[in-house]
């Protein structure tokens, strides 16, 4: 019988049955897993199974095609945070986009430790300004862990490494300001905090700058990752966009 103990972030949770759940969760060596938790949908089971949250997770499966049964412990609890419309916003898209879009059984490390520093984030921040630019910044590490990754390093038309100041929608790649003269209205702005030039400024992000990463890295999530019978999470985000701009208009 195979047996997994590890740390796992709660991505989803799927009634199963009259009782039970299918909770898919994140753990760090093992990747995204799935198991069937007997009672999942009980009065004390319910707050522990809940997006978002940090749980001592152990599965055993007779063989690797069987779905594995789950227990789990709470460790770390984000259901405070769901009474908020903008966490709980972020907390949504964070989790549902990650059990939407990776494959199970297969290790992420890094994007594993940045969903839980997001998480955390979200819960110690005392306002969105602190936790939006984290979360671009995972949706950037999701889409190259998944082989979608932005080359922001040279212009995608001249190869030149300086004046870069946009991205294009096509090719993912960076644009100086030569080439993009004429077509600017077409491309992507590229914030200077993402620009890999010399004198690039070194300022703490504008939340404009975070909005126009956002709409980069939504632009790039629709197209390579949402699947068609995931397009309602499209929605999702779209309203954790609007409440962050609405947050600090």
């Amino acid at each position: 019988m195979a047996v997994l103990t590890a740390e796992a972030v709660v991505c989803s949770v799927r009634a199963h049955g009259e009782h039970g759940a299918i909770v898919r969760a994140l753990t760090a060596e093992a990747g995204l897993v799935a198991g069937y938790v007997r009672g999942g949908r009980s009065r004390r089971l319910r707050p522990i199974l809940m997006p978002g949250n940090l749980i001592a997770l152990e599965l055993r499966a007779r063989t690797e095609e069987q779905l594995a049964g789950a227990t789990a412990e709470l460790l770390t609890s984000r259901a405070p945070l769901l009474a908020e419309p903008l966490p709980a916003s972020a907390i949504d898209w964070l989790t549902s986009v990650t059990a939407a879009t990776l494959p199970e059984g297969q290790a992420y490390p890094a994007l594993y430790a940045a969903l839980a520093a997001v998480l955390d984030a979200v819960a110690a921040a005392p306002s969105a300004r602190q936790w939006a630019l984290a979360l671009g910044r995972y949706e950037l590490l999701l889409l190259a862990e998944l082989g979608f990754g932005l080359d922001l390093s040279a212009c995608v038309a001249t190869g030149a490494t300086g004046d870069l100041a946009y991205v294009s929608p096509k090719s993912g790649a960076a644009v100086s300001v030569g080439a993009a003269a004429g077509y600017e209205q077409k491309l992507f702005r590229l914030p200077p905090f993402m620009q890999h030039n010399d004198a690039a400024p070194t300022d703490e992000p504008t939340m404009t700058d975070i909005l126009d990463l956002l709409q980069i890295t939504g632009h790039f999530i629709d197209r390579d990752l949402i699947e068609g019978r995931n397009r309602d999470l499209l929605t999702v985000r779209e309203r954790l966009v609007a409440r962050l701009g609405r947050a600090v208009a």
